[in-house]
This record gives C-alpha cells, structure tokens and sequence, in this order.
C-alpha cells in the first residue's frame, strides 16, 4: 500500500511494529503457541473450590483497561470472550519491566494476537478471568478493528453496512456478534444431513464441475476453454446426470455436495455460485421421496436448533413431518381461480395476459405454467408444502405420471415463498428421454436459453439399463437461511459473489 493512503492509525501501527523489531521481538513468530484451553470451556468448568487450573489461551485483545501496574484484557478467541488480569510484576519477574511499560501499554494494539500463559480465578466482581503469569506476541494487526462503542446509548463505529460486511467477512466475523454462529449452524445442516444419509447406506460421491454439456437442469451456464483440447467447457450447472449414471452402474444410492454455477441474476435468495445436494436412490419413487425428503428436514431442524420450528422474519414455520401436498393445477386453481387442465400453448398465453403476467414468445406450454405458478401463486406456500404433478412440459427429465400421462412424477417442496427441495421418479426410458430431449432443442431453437442440449452419453447409458429411482436436489444455502433464521443468502454464504471494488 503507498504510505500516502495509510490512516493515522495504520502508521502508528507500522511504526509499533517497527519498534517491536528492535526490540528484538518478532511479531509474527514462526514458533507455535502450544494452547490448552478456549474461552467458553474454561469458564464452563471452572470451580471455585479446586486447585487452580494452569492454561495457554490465545487470541485477539477486544478491549483493555490498564491501571498503572495491572490491566484487565478482553480476549477473544474462536470460541468466544475471557477477561486476563495482566499484572505487571507477574509477566516481569525480573528487573526489566519493558514487556508490560513498552510492549503491552505502547505497542500492543486492540485487534493484536497474543497468548498468554496463566492460572484460572474468579475476580471480586465474580467474573472467571485467568491471572496471566506469561505474555507472547503472536501477531500485529496493521488496520484498526470497526469496534463498536457505546455513548448515551447509542453505538457508534459499528460494522453494519452489508456490502462492507460482505466484502471484509474476515472483519464481519471478528467484531459482530452472531454472524460466526450462522455459520456453525451450517455445518450442523450439512453433518446432520449427511448423517442421515450415511446411516440410510449411501454413498457420498464427487463428480465433475467442468462438463462438456451444460445438462441436468434448465438454467443459462458459465462458459470456460480448455486449451490443451482447445474445446469449450461449462461450469456445471447440476450434478444429475452423473449421478444417475452411478445408478446405471449400479450403485443403489449415491448423493454429493455439489458446487453449481448460474450465470443469472443475484438477488436476496440467488448467488451465481451455490451448493446443491443430490441424492438418488434405486427402486424408489417420488411418493417415497417426499415422505425421506420431509423426515430429513424435521431431524435437521432438531439437530440445529432443538426444536422443528424456526423463526424467519415475522413467520413461525415449523418443520414438523408430514408436509402439506397440492397439485401443480390445484395451486393454480386455488390461487387465480384458472383451472389449466388439457390447456395449449395459446390457451396459456392467453391466461397470462388474463393475469397480467408478462411472457415472451420463446415460451412453451412449461415455461407458462412455471410463469403462473411463480407471479401467482409460489409465495403463498409459508408452510412447508409439496407442490406435485408437474405437466410434462415443465419435466424433460422426470418419468410420465403413472394415471395421467400429461403430467409427470415430480414434487417441489415450497417453504417461505420459495422453492427449497426439486425431487422426481426419474424418467428411465432412453427413447422417450431421447424425444424430451429433441423438445428441448425447439425450445432452444425458439430463443429459450435455458433449454437443455442432447446428452448423448446420458442416453447411451440409459439404454444400458437404469432401474426404477427416485431423485432430490435441495439448495443448501437456502436450507441454511431457513434453519439460521436469515432472509438474504449473503447472510449464510461467506464470501457471496460481489462487483469489483473500484480502486
């Protein structure tokens, strides 16, 4: 950084760590810091009437109070807060007192890392604290922590902009409470699912996110090159094809994580990266897969939080199994009073503009319909809420209903508005997969970007044999707002994508 641009706070800082240097004291040491104890552990554990406990913590200093020879430290480390009691005597036994007069009141900084070795005690106030016997820099912060500060009862200084909090996550982190929390709860959704899954026999597996088609779904991808093929490749954006060819090989269950790629807008519930989870399960269909799909959540929700009901915005949604099940074209119908049964495309379009729903001609007979579904009726569905029976059209990947061959076996589940689970019995049959497909190319030869190509190693692999299986793509990240209670997706994701800085 040019010196000109630095803060008079970063130059003091700069000149700190200067001097710590020749003092002789390196402040970023090579060596480890052997800790034995954190934070909330310490105090949890803690018993006035037993010996007391010798302990390493480390950590950044969040506030201090020096008192001439004595000074009072707030440390906080990855688990929380604990209050040190530095006295000036005990960390200098000797004659040299410079590590308490120069290097902690002069040198040392709020936002510093340092580790301390001590015993635990309570203070007279009653506050469990540890009595530092030994102090080590471990490093110097250059730049100042956004730390909050109170005055007449109202805060200043604090961290609160979101694209700030966006972009310096690292500093989100540090000085905001809570923040690190929402991210704990997702790795207590992702154990918690995996668990159940492992625990049901199947396999978790990876496969590629640089694909030769762009397949498995209806969304416009990120295009790359391969030079040493010289061939465009895709980013992925689904991982369904390939699991389903792990099926054809016979696995019966396989499920991934899957980092997928979008390139589309970003808004509140869409991040141009995000993570998905697949599963497939052999010999199942979609009325098995929604009564595993609703379980699994129900034991997430009471892994995460201890109870099945979540709080988000002013909505109380509860995740207690069975979900509610409604049709495609009763939610419709309830929803604009519109049965569109046995409907054509014009028929459709006609509704639209009934409704006031604007379309475009690249639309076929499913596209207006998820148009319908989307403006009129997807945001009354605050429960958690099976949405079944999806038209044929909406579906070039999901098996023909076995009573009605115009719609196909499908579910999405619906909580808070907005779709979170996409789940069918998978369609099996290479022929009719080959003809959906061909469908789909009209569509893209109409103008819709989102159509899908012809994977013709897919249908070769279906014409090897695919048993009868039933598939389920949930969106992590939008799982994860639900379960923390959140209502924006770069509140859950911890660098969400963002426009460059300008400099």
């Amino acid at each position: 950084m040019n010196p000109s641009e630095l803060s008079e706070q970063e130059v003091l800082r700069r000149g700190s760590l200067e001097t710590l240097r020749l003092m002789g004291i390196e402040p970023y040491p090579a060596a480890e810091f052997p800790v034995t104890g954190h934070s909330v552990e310490i105090k949890e554990n803690f018993k006035d009437d037993e010996e007391p406990r010798q302990v390493a913590v480390a950590g950044r200093i969040m506030s201090r109070r020096i008192m001439g020879k004595a000074s009072f430290v707030e440390l906080q480390d990855a688990d929380g807060r604990i209050q040190l009691y530095i006295s000036r005597d005990d960390i200098c036994p000797g004659e040299d007192k410079e590590l308490y007069n120069t290097v902690f009141k002069k040198l040392l900084d709020i936002g510093d890392f340092i580790g301390v070795t001590g015993f635990v005690f309570r203070t007279k106030t009653g506050e469990i604290s540890i009595h530092a016997q030994s102090l080590t820099v471990l490093a110097k912060s250059l730049r100042p922590l956004p730390i909050v500060k109170m005055k007449d009862g109202v805060a200043y200084d604090s961290f609160d902009d979101p694209e700030l909090r966006y972009r310096r996550r690292y500093v989100d982190l540090v000085v905001n409470k809570g923040i690190k929390d929402i991210f704990l709860k997702r790795t207590k959704v992702y154990n918690s699912m995996r668990e159940y899954f492992n625990n049901a026999g199947y396999i978790e597996v990876e496969t590629p996110i640089l694909q030769s088609i762009a397949g498995g779904a209806a969304a416009r991808p990120f295009i790359t090159h391969h030079n040493a093929l010289d061939i465009p490749l895709y980013l992925r954006i689904a991982n369904e094809l390939y699991l389903k060819r792990l099926i054809v090989g016979g696995f019966d269950g396989v499920y991934e994580f899957s980092k997928n790629f979008r390139n589309e807008g970003m808004d509140r519930t869409h991040n141009p990266e995000f993570t998905c989870m697949e599963i497939y399960v052999a010999y199942k269909d979609y009325n098995w897969m929604m009564e595993f799909t609703e379980k699994m959540l129900e034991k997430i929700c009471l892994d995460v939080n201890g109870t099945t009901k979540v709080q988000v915005g002013d909505k109380e949604i509860d995740f207690k199994a069975p979900f509610r099940r409604v049709t495609m074209a009763q939610a419709i119908k309830d929803h604009t009073g519109v049965d569109i049964t046995g409907m054509d495309e014009d028929r459709l379009r006609q509704v639209c503009a009934d409704l006031h729903i604007e379309v475009d001609k690249s639309m076929g007979k499913g596209k207006l319909i998820d148009e319908i579904f989307g403006e009129k009726c997807e945001g009354n569905y605050i429960q958690p809420t099976f949405i079944t029976d999806y038209p044929i059209e909406m579906s070039p990947l999901t098996k023909r209903h076995r009573e009605n061959p115009e719609l196909t076996e499908r579910f999405e589940l619906m909580v808070n508005g907005k779709e979170l689970c996409n789940a069918y019995s998978e369609l099996n049959d290479p022929i009719d997969q080959y003809e959906r497909f061909v469908e789909q190319m009209r569509l893209g030869a109409k103008g819709d970007d989102e159509a899908m190509i012809i994977d013709h190693d897919f249908v070769r692999a279906l014409e090897y044999g695919m048993p009868p299986t039933s598939g389920m793509g949930i969106g992590m990240d939008r799982l994860v707002m639900l379960m923390t209670g959140q209502i924006a997706i770069q509140e859950v994701l911890f660098f969400p994508q963002m426009r460059p800085e300008k400099n």
